[in-house]
């Protein structure tokens, strides 16, 4: 019963992600804001609604592990995705057909995926109120680098591979975008606790630790939008926006695990993580490096139709997936 009800939430949550992917593009195309920035920006901070949801609903659920798990898997996924997107296009070398824009995107995700690492194993346990000092940080230097991004993306509008995509006769409204956009995620606030609790039951039923579920299924299922939006615009031919989603999903995953902490009243929400998720968040920094050298290289390296960038992270998250399995994490 279980199972099936993790599906059902599953689906309910990928099918409100296509629609969300959908409303997202209206947007971005009304907006004119340029493929890098919306993708990096907006389209990524909303697809990226259920991992802060569910975090919330783990606190709420007495499972912080879960939380954590979630919020570092979900980095794993997301460059996972980016290179299954890259696989499925091989006739277009997807990383080294966008915008060197997006090397910004991955660094800003290095540099805070590192403070989280050295927060979590360095013990630092110093709070404003209840709310951790790191976590603010964390939140200070994204907002710091979405600007940095922002303006680079405007200075180089002219310089970039970005597509420019026009509205034809009949296209949607802004105003349709934005009132689509607010109920679909309305139904993510609706569906994904459920999603939760299916999980911590899935975890007591298999004997799996709540962290590594966390880490291996429940991040995978709040990813989907991702995927699906990643799609979504690669149809589309904005491949900026498709590259830019999963990279900039990576990093409000950052911020929403800074967020996070407001909702956690226990103290430091980093400072309560096991130090072993310190593991998923540096597998999570390796995977997001790869791209990144993928992003910089324009030399292609293929072996027949594939680019070897995509094969390798494929590889690594497999290979990371098992030791954490290994290692029991969580």
């Amino acid at each position: 019963m279980v199972w099936l009800k993790f599906i059902f939430t599953a689906a309910i949550v990928v099918i409100t992600a296509i629609q969300l992917a959908k409303y997202g593009d209206i947007i971005a195309v009304r907006t004119k804001l340029g493929g890098v920035f919306v993708g990096t920006i907006f389209l990524a901070g909303a697809t990226s609604l259920p991992e802060l949801i569910a975090s919330i609903s783990s606190f709420q659920a007495g499972f912080p592990d879960l939380a954590a798990g979630n919020f570092f898997g979900s980095n794993m996924v997301n460059m996972l995705l980016l290179a299954l997107v890259d696989l499925s296009n091989y006739q277009v070398p997807l990383l080294r057909k966008v915008a060197l824009s997006h090397a910004l995107t991955a660094t800003l995700t290095t540099i805070l995926m590192l403070i989280a690492i050295i927060s979590i194993l360095g013990e630092i346990n110093i709070t404003l109120g209840w709310v951790g000092l790191d976590s603010l940080l964390i939140i200070a230097v994204y907002f710091g680098g979405v600007w940095l991004i922002q303006r680079e993306s405007n200075v180089g509008a002219s310089t970039t591979h970005s597509t420019a995509i026009e509205p034809v006769v009949g296209f949607p409204s802004l105003r349709r975008g934005l009132i689509g956009f607010a109920l679909a995620a309305i139904v993510l606030l609706l569906a994904v606790p459920q999603l939760v609790t299916a999980s911590t039951e899935i975890a007591e039923i298999t004997g799996l630790a709540t962290g590594f579920v966390g880490t291996a299924l429940l991040s995978v299922v709040t990813s989907l939008p991702e995927l699906v939006a990643a799609l979504a615009a690669m149809r589309m031919g904005a491949f900026d926006m498709a590259v830019g989603n999963l990279f900039g999903s990576s990093v409000f995953n950052m911020l929403a695990l800074g967020l996070a902490d407001f909702f956690y009243l226990d103290g430091s929400f980093l400072s309560a993580i096991d130090p072993i998720f310190a593991l998923v968040g540096l597998l999570g920094l390796l995977l997001t490096n790869m791209a990144l050298l993928g992003n910089l290289s324009r030399i292609e390296r293929k072996i027949l139709f594939f680019e070897v960038d995509a094969l390798a992270i494929v590889v690594v998250y497999l290979l990371g997936m098992y030791l954490l399995f290994v290692r029991s994490v969580g």
